[in-house]
């Protein structure tokens, strides 16, 4: 019986950690916050600890961008005129917003193993850049003030 109990211990807990890396990629999932959290001063360390957001290896993010838009208006993106070549591919199309959102960066100041990573928190507004799908947004791949 103790045994029984083990193993599904075990599966419940691999389940769980591959369950975790798929559903944590999602542009909704790690930039859009729509409406916006009101935590009001650890906006960023809340926010990324929730969601689980951090680097390869467990490392901190340097940077993330919450976007605080609704999503039909950032799924309205990848009709926008502005396309041009993403800067870090050759073969792949960026879509810029033909307005500005309302955006929140975190920037790392502290820590280097997740979760321990403090951010600093800057509200700005800006053009949302993405890739697309068929379907619509897929990647963030940044923002222009």
């Amino acid at each position: 019986m103790v045994l029984m109990v083990v193993v599904f211990l075990l599966l419940l807990f691999w389940e769980n950690e591959l369950s975790e890396d798929v559903v944590l990629t999602s542009l909704e999932h790690l930039h859009v916050d729509y409406p916006q959290n009101t935590i009001p001063l650890r906006y960023c360390n809340y926010m990324i600890q929730q969601r689980v957001i951090r680097g390869p290896g467990h490392t901190c993010k340097k940077l993330h961008v919450f976007i605080h838009e609704r999503p039909q208006k950032i799924n309205s993106i990848c009709t926008s005129s502005k396309k041009a070549t993403c800067e870090n591919y050759t073969d792949i199309f960026c879509f810029q917003s033909e307005t500005r959102f309302r955006l929140t960066v975190c920037q790392l100041i502290d820590g280097t193993r997740y979760p321990a990573c403090r951010y600093q928190v800057s509200p700005i507004e800006g053009f949302v850049l993405v890739t697309c799908d068929d379907l619509g947004p897929v990647n963030f791949q940044g923002y222009v003030q």
